[in-house]
């Protein structure tokens, strides 16, 4: 059930700052981000399932609805 998820999420690269809202995926777990504005290659901080958890402001959807994400 998606009812309650909230998509959007805000990335902010840690190397120059740059937010940008995204969309995020429901169906994968996204690993890497690319900023546009640097080009930093954006992972997973350790013990996070994927770059929205880690540097969104909002949790990956299957984190949200209290699921395991992909690992």
């Amino acid at each position: 059930m998606t009812s309650n998820v909230i998509l959007q999420s805000e990335l902010t690269c840690p190397e120059c700052g740059h937010i940008k809202m995204e969309t995020m995926p429901t169906n994968a777990c996204q690993w890497f981000y690319e900023c546009e504005s640097c080009h930093a290659l954006l992972k997973p901080k350790q013990g996070d399932c994927c770059v929205y958890c880690s540097y969104g402001t909002v949790p990956c959807p299957p984190i949200q609805q209290n699921q395991s994400c992909c690992s």
